[in-house]
């Protein structure tokens, strides 16, 4: 039998007193590790990071825990080789992908380390300026935020097992907040193996960072008032938890990452064979192939003018028939497999809904897999879908497909563009291409409203761009409606999350004195 992974709760290893649930090779298909957590003492664990760990990262200032993660970086690049061959075997991914996940989250930690160090040596934070409760200046409101004293529950999704985690734990541990963590089954290793080695390095305080891998079971029973919870996944998983009595009754904090259906438009100027059109064109086979499309910010839907659609369709699928598809273990593959065999039926069922509202491009569904067995591998080719009636096509604007799937689209003018990417009822990211500053502003700021983050290219940062899909910790990641209506990262802002924002109203001799 396979080793069993142990979790990490109540300052000590664990495991689970059942059989384990088996982690799969999805190329090869052999079992690697099992993962457990019956029988664990939660309430017991909980407790023990809000009382222990807590305290102890409460007890440190900014400066103090951002030193905290600087060890985390170095802890994490000591074993980085190991991280890319649980990858490898546990994800299915090319070392370019492993690199996304691996090193993104790296990077992730290593600037909330430096952000924090310059916060200094405070324990809390002022929040904008004194304010006059009267006319005179002798008794005044002043806004602080104080770490919550509760403990960060994550539950993250199968594809980023390692940035999924870290980008964030990192604003938690600087703001003082103990994280407890329960990734994705199917791809848990990667995670448990971060914690392992966090752990043995001895660099956190007991009760600051623990995992739990098996079931989420009894997780969510466990929140308290000042508690937080982040969630990535599925909208309908996501409404079981907006429904459950610690965020329906007692108002845990969430945060939710779901479904997003992200758009890439073509300016109605960029014609076939413009820098920018060749951008659209680069852009859509990378996020298409990158990690085998399971991105929650990959490009699903492809907006382009009418009088462009023949001319992208070709200009796309004679790129993404360049794309070799198997084991990621040959140097010769770009894109690696699916997570699983259940994720493989998964796209297929989605292609089946979206060819009932698109036509098949571009199909690499039949194309030979390198070094890998069809019947074993959870691989697929990427499919490129078009329709030239977008705005009847309910399906392509409701239906996402986790993985290499994207469909093209036509649309009038700006308006339509405009319309059709709302469509998504809320998506993380929406890219544009073009050369006229005005217009792509224009066209930014209006899809603003219903997007997180909107990444416009044009030829002249097309060295510098850091991806339609890349999420940077400087940006903020998240989106409205179906996207969840979460927020991380974007700086220093993802510290509002762990934090708990009051006004203190006194004299100034007071507010001088507060501990910030």
């Amino acid at each position: 039998m396979t080793e069993l992974l142990s979790n990490y709760v109540g300052g000590r290893w664990q495991p689970g007193t059942g059989a384990g649930t088996p982690l799969f090779d999805p190329v090869l298909g052999t079992e690697l590790v099992r993962v457990d957590a019956t029988g664990l003492d939660l309430a017991g664990a909980f407790a023990f990071a809000r009382d222990t760990g807590g305290a102890a990262l409460r007890a440190l200032t900014y400066r103090e825990r951002a030193g905290l993660l600087a060890a985390i970086v170095k802890v994490l690049q000591a074993n980085r080789d190991a991280y890319y061959e649980i990858a490898t075997a546990n994800s299915g991914t090319v070392k370019n992908d492993s690199a996304v996940d691996i090193d993104g989250a790296i990077f992730t930690i290593g600037q909330y380390a430096k952000w924090g160090d310059a916060l200094g040596d405070a324990r809390a934070l002022r929040d904008g300026e004194p304010a006059k409760l009267g006319k005179e200046p002798v008794f005044l409101s002043q806004h602080v935020q104080v770490p919550t004293r509760g403990v960060a529950l994550f539950i993250n999704a199968f594809n980023f097992p390692s940035w999924g985690l870290w980008e964030k734990a990192a604003p938690a541990l600087l703001s003082g907040v103990p994280v407890i963590v329960k990734p994705a089954t199917a791809t848990a290793w990667l995670t448990q193996r971060m914690v392992r080695d966090v752990v043995e390095a001895g660099v956190l305080p007991a009760g600051a960072l623990s995992v739990v891998c098996g079931s989420s079971a009894g997780l969510l029973d466990q929140l308290k008032p000042f508690d937080v919870l982040s969630f990535t996944g599925s909208a309908e998983t996501a409404a079981t938890i907006r429904g459950h009595d610690a965020v329906a009754r007692h108002s845990v904090r969430t945060n939710i990452e779901a479904d997003s259906l992200n758009s890439a438009v073509l300016a109605p100027g960029a014609a076939p064979g413009s820098p920018a059109f060749d951008l659209l064109v680069k852009e859509v086979v990378r996020e298409m192939t990158v990690k085998s499309g399971q991105k929650c910010t990959a490009i699903r839907r492809i907006l382009v003018p009418e009088a462009a659609y023949d001319a992208a369709a070709e200009a796309i699928g004679a790129r993404l028939a360049k794309t070799t598809v198997g084991n990621p273990r040959n140097e010769s593959v770009r894109m690696g497999s699916l997570v699983s065999r259940a994720q493989l039926a998964s796209v297929r069922e989605g292609l089946q809904a979206l060819e009932g509202a698109a036509q098949v491009l571009h199909d690499d569904r039949a194309a030979p897999l390198i070094d890998a067995d069809p019947q074993v591998a959870a691989c697929i080719g990427p499919v490129l879908l078009g329709t030239r009636t977008p705005d009847a096509a309910q399906a392509v604007h409701d239906v996402e497909v986790f993985g290499p799937v994207a469909t093209l689209m036509p649309y009038r003018d700006l308006a339509h563009a405009e319309a059709l990417a709302e469509r998504g009822q809320g998506s993380l990211v929406a890219s544009l291409y073009g050369e006229d500053a005005g217009e792509l502003a224009r066209l930014a700021t209006a899809l603003a409203a219903s997007h997180g983050r909107v990444h416009v290219i044009t030829p002249e940062v097309a060295q510098a761009q850091t991806g339609h899909g890349n999420v940077m910790p400087m940006s903020l990641h998240g989106g409205p409606g179906r996207a969840g209506g979460g927020a991380e990262l974007g700086g220093l802002r993802a510290l509002d999350f762990y934090h708990r924002r009051a006004a203190v109203q006194a004299g100034p001799a007071v507010l001088e004195a507060l501990q910030p």
